[in-house]
């Protein structure tokens, strides 16, 4: 298997990022504010503790005061209280937020798919897609949700915690902290190391993502050329990949935590020493409540500087994910409406309809060349007119550009150099919906949605009744076999359609493009995969579906084209013949020998039927 080579992602922890990805969760705004402010109570409630320990030695244990007692214990109920209720608040918020935050940036990124350009799904497998809308956004859901209670838990009770040994005593305070340097200096040690390692978790799951659908996709292909074990054995280096990189960044994950707890305990053992010193000198510096409230000070401030590694961790782990989700948020589709023309026209999720001129079908290419991205000249200086309800077929060989062209005129891609009109206006100063709504576009290949027969035809127009879609199909002559299946229109087809064969997909999608009433229809091959019976009844559905529209027929069988108003022959992204079918014929040029060619073939091939 061959994967395309996934982006790398090279920088270090970048906290514009993490801003850029916070700004795409705007409605979850307030339940993150909500879960800072629940958390920075309950570390004021944590940091309070000790100061009641110190307190209750101070004033009750060595001090022997037998009053008061009744408003410490209210004190430390009514602590304990206020963080109870704030971890139940802090648990419900966050696991909305997590929940939510997922839904949100998958949300996202649909909309974000459904508005990029051919060339997207040209260059972008599918598993690297799913990929990112699955795992990596469900990693960023629970980082953002809950590495956020941590990390201002941790941050507000270092804050106040550090506040608090300062008050109590200057010294043993800079002891504890002390330490926070050595810490800060192996946080960067590991900082690149663990990025590193889940930077290629990510991307090596990315890879096994698409190898399962491509199996999954090619199994009938693999079966056939016998490929299961070099399948298997290609996918074993991948999940060998996997592991490796796993455990490099499971191993420096686990490092830097004890590492950081042991810098922990080298701070609580200072502070013992010198303070425990200082306890039982005369007049001793420090009372044992201070100590004793220090200890727990500096117990407790490195288990947050632990969870703020952890979470330091967590967020290079996640940051391949936030990285490669954003690179998909922040993808611009290729071919995009200019502001005015939004403006005025809308966009393809909030269409101005009322703006919207009526189409005739009059189609020009002006001097039209194209290339893709990466150089390939497919068209060259190309130039056509078509008056409205007039067939252009096209014909020649693979790759000669006949696709390019049909692709052009729907503007899935646009022209490199030269225009196209529809209606004699360039068609980029229309929408690109206004376009595509009056276009009926019909694959060699069709591709059917979960669901049923009748809501597969309705796709072609969302508010069409259950009569018109029954007529759509009766006038492409689908109706026979449709009443013939168990439940009629409501028979589910399957995944992709696979329930259906090849020329019932094809008649059901000529029903769904017809049902939309479009101006301009383009055929690519749509006969190309059926037999001679299916075919015939695909001729009374083209004859029905091109009646007063202007068409574009991209044919593989030349019997097909005939009747055309125009054929073009296609070499290299020039035309080197035009005419209609008997005005070419008698050129004998190349479509004659082709024509000729296939005709011997397809006698053969009846010939053939026949006996069968």
């Amino acid at each position: 298997m061959q994967f395309q080579q996934e982006q790398d992602y090279t920088k270090k922890l970048d906290a514009g990022l993490w801003r850029r990805l916070i700004g795409y969760m705007k409605p979850y705004h307030k339940h993150l504010l909500a879960i800072m402010a629940t958390m920075a109570v309950s570390a004021l409630c944590d940091t309070i503790f000790p100061l009641l320990t110190r307190e209750a030695i101070d004033t009750f244990i060595g001090g022997g005061a037998t009053t008061g007692k009744a408003w410490f214990a209210a004190r430390y109920i009514g602590t304990v209280l206020l963080q109870s209720a704030c971890i139940y608040t802090f648990c419900r918020i966050c696991g909305k937020a997590e929940n939510g935050i997922n839904r949100h940036i998958r949300k996202l990124c649909f909309k974000r798919l459904e508005e990029l350009s051919f060339s997207y799904y040209d260059q972008t497998p599918v598993g690297y897609i799913i990929s990112r809308m699955t795992s990596d956004t469900a990693r960023l859901g629970e980082t953002v949700a809950w590495g956020l209670v941590d990390l201002f838990w941790s941050g507000a009770y270092i804050l106040i915690t550090a506040v608090a040994m300062f008050l109590l005593n200057v010294r043993m305070a800079l002891l504890v902290l002390s330490v926070m340097p050595v810490i800060a200096a192996v946080a960067v040690w590991f900082q690149k190391r663990i990025l590193s390692s889940y930077r290629e978790v990510r991307k090596t799951n990315s890879q096994i993502t698409g190898a399962f659908n491509e199996g999954i996709m090619g199994a009938k292909t693999s079966k056939t050329l016998v490929r299961e074990d070099a399948n298997c054995a290609e996918f074993a280096v991948l999940t060998g990949r996997m592991r490796t990189s796993s455990i490099r960044a499971a191993v420096f994950s686990a490092l830097f935590h004890p590492i950081v707890i042991s810098l922990g305990s080298v701070a609580t053992a200072l502070v013992l020493h010198r303070g425990g010193t200082e306890v039982f000198i005369v007049d001793s510096l420090v009372t044992v409540g201070t100590l004793a409230a220090f200890v727990q000070y500096s117990t407790g401030i490195f288990e947050p500087i632990s969870n703020i590694a952890r979470i330091f961790a967590d967020l290079q782990a996640s940051q391949a994910a936030a990285e490669r989700v954003l690179s998909l948020l922040e993808t611009e589709p290729e071919i995009v409406d200019r502001p005015e023309v939004i403006e005025q026209f809308g966009d393809s999720f909030n269409p101005k309809k009322e703006n919207w001129p009526d189409i005739r079908g009059d189609v020009e290419f002006d001097h039209v060349s194209f290339h893709y991205s990466t150089g390939e000249e497919v068209l060259e200086d190309f130039n056509l007119k078509v008056k409205a309800g007039q067939t252009v077929a096209l014909v020649g060989e693979t790759g000669s550009g006949k696709s390019t062209i049909v692709n052009l005129l729907g503007r899935f891609y646009e022209p490199t150099k030269g225009v196209i009109r529809i209606d004699g206006e360039d068609y980029r100063n229309r929408s690109i919906l206004w376009l595509q709504a009056h276009l009926g576009y019909v694959l060699q290949q069709p591709h059917l949605f979960s669901g049923t027969i009748r809501e597969n035809v309705r796709f072609g127009r969302l508010d069409a009744t259950d009569s018109e879609i029954e007529a759509a199909c009766r006038a492409v002559d689908a109706e026979d076999f449709i009443l013939n299946l168990e439940k009629g229109y409501d028979t589910e087809v399957g995944e992709g359609g696979n329930r259906l064969s090849t020329g019932q997909k094809q008649l059901i999608s000529f029903a769904r493009a017809l049902i939309a009433k479009p101006s301009i229809f383009v055929l690519d091959e749509a006969t190309s995969s059926v037999d001679t019976q299916t075919e015939q009844k695909l001729q009374a559905a083209i004859a029905v579906a091109l009646t007063g529209r202007t068409s574009f027929i991209i044919a593989h069988r030349l019997s097909t084209i005939r009747s055309a108003d125009l054929i073009l022959v296609i070499k290299n992204g020039r035309i080197i013949e035009r005419g209609t079918h008997s005005e070419l014929l008698g050129q004998k040029g190349y479509y004659y020998t082709l024509y000729a060619n296939q005709f011997r073939e397809e006698g053969e091939r009846r010939a053939w039927e026949e006996i069968a």
